[in-house]
């Protein structure tokens, strides 16, 4: 049973530990990013299993952290609360045009980093062509771009 409480210990501190980290897709991850990530098992791993290195103890590791995720999972269904404290909710990093530098220092999201989504989706080269930019709960930034037509609103004569 210790090794269970340790599961779940460790499952809740780094899901804190990555919530406050931010938002960040697998695709995104740098080098770093993924050694640092070894590290944390590595790290993890040893807090887990305390002295009892045997396979019934990384059996038991295992169920406690899967199920403890199952778990986690059907709750987040039933709380809306609990989904937005653990997934998080879109956030618009871009509104009408305009940036929300708060945002985007708070979420560590760059100008490079909007502009990079937007040329990807859908070739634009510059930030003015932008109307929303909204980083979603997975950590993809989604663009809509500006109409042709559209005045820009910081020159709008109304």
């Amino acid at each position: 049973m210790d090794a269970i409480t340790r599961a779940v210990i460790v499952y809740l501190l780094l899901l804190l530990i990555f919530r406050i980290a931010g938002k960040r897709t697998l695709a995104q991850i740098t080098t770093f990013d993924l050694v640092l990530t070894l590290i944390i098992s590595e790290a993890v791993q040893q807090a887990m299993v305390d002295a009892d290195n045997s396979m019934t103890n990384a059996f038991l590791l295992v169920i406690g952290l899967v199920g403890f995720d199952i778990l986690i999972s059907l709750v987040k269904e039933r709380s809306p609360w609990l989904d937005r404290l653990i997934e998080g909710t879109p956030l618009v990093l871009i509104e009408k045009g305009k940036q929300h530098p708060k945002y985007m220092q708070r979420e560590r999201i760059a100008e490079n980093d909007i502009l990079h989504a937007a040329r990807a989706r859908f070739g634009t080269r510059t930030l003015e062509e932008i109307r929303y930019a909204v980083l979603e709960q997975d950590g993809e930034i989604t663009i809509v771009l500006k109409k042709k037509d559209e005045p820009d609103p910081e020159n709008s004569s109304y």
